[in-house]
């Protein structure tokens, strides 16, 4: 006959082979759910080792240029354009080799306005905990870098970002340098989560990556923090960014794979202000 004791260490023993397996299956699924993300934020990986040895996925300067990777399918949405038309211009075709020295006071608050044809977008910026991309995007809107230029990508699936900032409108611009990763023990990235408001530096899924596109976040997105976080958008500009996500995204392009938001959302000015 088996022992109360021995009956009350069988149990422990086949509760802790549960655990063992609950924590199993969840690592599994915290590895898939990151090889999801890190292709929807990285460099477009078809054929990358090829393209790169060729120099598809190089700039002009041999350096990596920000960019978006692979998203996943969104849902066609027939919803009407939500937008005006973009002002009259054109993308001004600019290229640097390095990052620009540091001009920007580190100790005072700056904020950044998005002027779309959607609304304005304003964004109030990480100075001091994120130096070098304030600084860079204080140096390429006072260039005129991003006027005129479209957002190129709407998630709907997994994450739920507006992606924009590159000039070639594929996912595969950028401003020829690229800056450091910063901030990304930001007391805001809890749970390996970008909440809502959330503005943050899009990358190649490699260190140090950042270029010039960046991503705004409309709904909490599961992400692990490898995105710089350097803005909160503000409450008008949330409601602009919710305008457009209503309008839903289009089926990923078989090229790029970018999924464009239906929404014409064209940056027609960008402009950094030191408070």
């Amino acid at each position: 006959m088996v022992s109360q004791e021995q009956r009350r260490r069988q149990l422990a023993r086949e509760k802790f082979l549960r655990q063992q397996q609950r924590r199993t299956e969840a690592r599994r699924k915290a590895r898939l759910r990151n090889s999801v993300i890190a292709s929807v934020l990285g460099v477009v990986v078809i054929g990358s080792v090829a393209l790169y040895a060729t120099g598809v996925l190089k700039n002009d300067d041999k350096k990596v240029n920000a960019s978006a990777e692979t998203t996943p399918s969104a849902t066609p949405s027939k919803a009407p354009d939500p937008c005006a038309k973009p002002a009259a211009g054109s993308v001004k075709k600019l290229s640097w080799k390095k990052e620009p020295a540091m001009t920007i006071d580190t100790s005072a608050k700056y904020t950044m306005k998005l002027a779309t044809t959607c609304g304005d977008i304003g964004i109030a910026l990480k100075t001091s905990a994120a130096p070098h991309t304030v600084n860079s995007f204080d140096f390429l809107a006072g260039k005129g870098f991003f006027d005129h230029t479209k957002c190129h990508r709407l998630t709907a699936q997994d994450i739920y970002v507006l992606q924009c900032g590159d000039p070639q409108g594929s996912g595969m611009g950028g401003p020829g340098y690229t800056i450091p990763d910063e901030n990304l023990k930001d007391k805001s990235l809890k749970g390996n989560s970008y909440p809502a408001g959330t503005v943050a530096m899009a990358n190649t899924g490699q260190k140090h990556t950042g270029g010039s596109q960046f991503f705004l976040v409309y709904k909490d997105s599961p992400l692990p923090p490898h995105y710089t976080p350097f803005g909160t958008i503000d409450a008008g500009g949330m409601k602009v960014l919710q305008k457009i996500a209503a309008a839903g995204a289009q089926p990923a392009d078989p090229t790029s794979h970018n999924t464009a938001p239906n929404a014409t959302v064209v940056i027609n000015k960008a402009t950094v202000t030191k408070s």
